[in-house]
């Protein structure tokens, strides 16, 4: 395993859109960072951007690597390697790669300029984000053998997260406002890992007024210590479950 992950690590740090997506990282936090004087603004107009740029370049990239990786993977395959060895050495190839470029672009900035709670979990949020769509871009890349019917279920499943989300909740809150949603809006906050992030980085600068209505209904029912833990713990399932998922896809695959 060390040996694949180690040539999926080098090959991806020497992929130009790896270091075009540090570069932009670090650049956009140095920015914020240095226009907004107010630290509570500048992690929240950061946050902003961070949900939409690391969601999106992981589940792209990585859906379109493992494509582009199809005759590797076969080369691997036909060696005597478990395949639940290849897939986890791909998964963590990518993730490392992906995690030190936003480690680099957006974590060191944020310590530097905020070295506590707040600087730390900027970068916790963002290395659950990347470790949550790789794992979603395996999944997709390992049940479609279709390069571009992966590519637009990948880019699909962002566009869900990110905006149709939103538009889900406001839709709920409309149609059954005269009905207690408390439950219902904890669940559907379950459902979506990055407004889970969202939540997760205002509990802990204490945001109350821009937390939302998930985040507030989150808040009133498990606290803020209790709530970040929970929040976690759902990043950590996230993860987990796509790339269990996708692991025993993988092994059954006709290759």
């Amino acid at each position: 395993m060390r040996k694949i992950v180690k040539y999926v690590l080098g090959d991806i740090i020497r992929n130009k859109m790896v270091l075009v997506y540090t570069i932009l990282l670090f650049v956009i936090s140095l920015s914020v960072f240095n226009i907004e004087t107010n630290t509570s603004k500048g992690i929240l107009s950061l946050l902003n951007i961070i949900l939409l740029i690391v969601p999106l370049t992981c589940i792209i990239f990585s859906t379109i690597y493992i494509y582009n990786s199809s005759e590797f993977i076969e080369l691997l395959v036909s060696q005597p390697i478990k395949r639940k060895t290849i897939w986890y050495s791909l998964y963590f190839g990518l993730v490392l790669s992906l995690s030190l470029a936003y480690i680099i672009g957006i974590g060191l900035p944020a310590l530097y300029y905020f070295p506590n709670a707040k600087g730390a979990m900027i970068l916790i949020v963002g290395l659950f984000l990347t470790w949550v769509f790789v794992s979603i871009a395996l999944l997709i890349a390992g049940s479609s053998r279709d390069k571009t019917k992966g590519i637009a279920i990948a880019i699909v499943s962002w566009l869900f997260f990110a905006i149709f989300y939103d538009i889900l909740v406001l839709f709920i809150l409309f149609q059954f406002q005269d009905y207690p949603l408390e439950g219902a809006m904890i669940v559907l906050s379950f459902l979506n890992p990055i407004d889970l992030s969202r939540i997760q980085l205002l509990l802990q600068i204490d945001a109350a007024a821009i937390i939302g209505y998930t985040g507030a209904v989150f808040k009133i029912f498990f606290g803020r210590g209790l709530g970040i833990l929970i929040c976690i713990l759902c990043m950590c399932a996230w993860f987990l479950v796509p790339l269990w998922l996708s692991v025993k896809i993988f092994q059954k695959r006709d290759i």
